[in-house]
């Protein structure tokens, strides 16, 4: 492979982690920990969004068939790479990334970061592993289809980002994965793979200046991509309420709104909100109200994901068909109050020092941690220490958090779906 010219080395260091750039743009982020295990990802800025409207599926298409032939290894020599050492390999596609992750003990790095420069730059989709997978696909499509209360989030989706690629299934549907090709994947990483879009991310036992060497070795002499995509932010929808009958014996319901983006200065004020109205644990007011004092729902929750130009919020629940009007009853009365009054010295306390410690309980999770401080690298281009982040919700007030009820709880903006038995 030829090498390049230079374009820019950087390198930061804080208290809590380093980054190094590659001249090829790559950047390389590393986080200490005293444990005999590694975490790392490999993330590149590349999702479900930048599908044509003919290429819907293709990301997780192309992120399927990295696991199969490439110009030095077969399917199966991809598969035992890792595995063979009692390693565990994995990936994910989501809207806006692509990441491929693994676990193992500090000694098998090295072959933890050959397999991911072999199967990311130099996979060669083989047309019979492209119809192979196109099957495991249609399958998990429908093992998708088969859970209720996975599928209505993607039709709520659907809804709210209506006409935009952010609605589209990450899985696509039976027609388009049948109608993806050879082109479309080598036309979508030309356009999308981005090297200065890429992130690894090491979370281990080691000496900053072993993953710098590690990774020039390996990533350095990948070319250069700078193509650049253009990402439109999603239109407002106008509130609805859908009706589907399935055959299923429960009703399950999504009630919620466009939200807040990444970069938004009220994100941390509606996430703390969030975990207040229905998030983890069970003393969340949705699980209070619901589940504890009227016992109409196994699970009722709320949730807040920020993405790069806009956001999702939800409500979910589940229940008996002839409660699911009084639970919808009671979740827009919650709402309201929230809407309309604001939170008490105390309350606002007692919430953030409750996120906080979720917050703080979250960091065990070692691998989740890495690819979070990886996707910040992306976004933003640094990480927060935790005491940033702990800081940041410190600094919400009463005030933000009503004028944030206000705005997204709003019952005008809100699209309701239910799924229904049918009778």
């Amino acid at each position: 492979m030829t090498l390049f010219k230079p374009i820019f080395v950087t390198q930061t260091m804080t208290e809590d982690h380093y980054v190094h750039t590659l001249p090829n743009g790559i950047r390389i982020l590393f986080k200490h920990a005293p444990s005999t295990i590694t975490h790392c990802c490999f993330i590149v800025n590349a999702g479900s969004r930048d599908e044509t409207e003919r290429q819907i599926g293709l990301a997780h298409f192309i992120e399927h068939l990295l696991f199969k032939e490439t110009e030095r290894r077969s399917t199966s020599q991809i598969l035992n790479r890792l595995e063979i050492v009692g390693a565990d390999l994995n990936a994910y596609t989501t809207k806006e990334y692509t990441c491929i992750h693994a676990s193992l003990l500090n000694q098998h790095l090295e072959r933890a970061i050959d397999l991911f420069e072999d199967i990311l730059f130099h996979s060669t989709f083989p047309e019979d592993e492209q119809e192979k997978e196109r099957g495991v696909i249609l399958d998990e499509i429908a093992s998708y289809l088969d859970q209720p209360e996975e599928a209505i989030q993607d039709d709520f989706e659907e809804l709210l980002f209506k006409g935009h690629p952010m609605g589209n299934n990450i899985l696509g549907t039976p027609d388009s994965v049948a109608k993806l090709s050879s082109s479309d994947i080598n036309q979508f990483i030309a356009a999308n793979y981005n090297t200065s879009e890429m992130v690894f991310a090491v979370f281990g036992d080691y000496d900053f200046k072993k993953i710098i060497k590690l990774s020039e070795k390996y990533f350095g002499p990948i070319p250069a991509n700078d193509s650049k995509k253009h990402r439109v932010a999603p239109s407002e929808i106008i509130a609805s309420k859908s009706i589907f009958a399935k055959p299923i014996s429960q009703t399950h319901c999504i009630i919620g709104s466009m939200a807040y983006s990444s970069s938004h200065q009220y994100k941390n004020g509606l996430l703390l909100l969030n975990n207040l109205l229905g998030g983890i644990g069970m003393s969340s007011r949705l699980n209070l109200e619901i589940r504890e004092k009227h016992g109409i729902a196994y699970t009722v929750e709320s949730n807040y994901t920020s993405l790069t130009d806009t956001g999702i919020f939800s409500i979910y629940f589940g229940t008996d068909s002839e409660k699911a009007e009084k639970a919808t009853r009671l979740i827009h009365k919650e709402l309201k109050k929230l809407r309309d009054n604001k939170l008490g010295t105390l309350q606002l306390h007692q919430a953030k020092e409750k996120f906080i410690g979720q917050i703080a309980l979250a960091e065990e999770n070692r691998m989740s941690l890495i690819i979070s401080m990886a996707k910040s690298l992306l976004d933003f281009g640094c990480v927060d220490t935790l005491q940033q982040v702990f800081d940041k919700i410190n600094g919400v007030t009463a005030e933000e958090m009503l004028a944030i009820g206000n705005e997204i709880f709003d019952d005008s903006r809100m699209i309701t779906l239910l799924f229904e038995p049918k009778q």
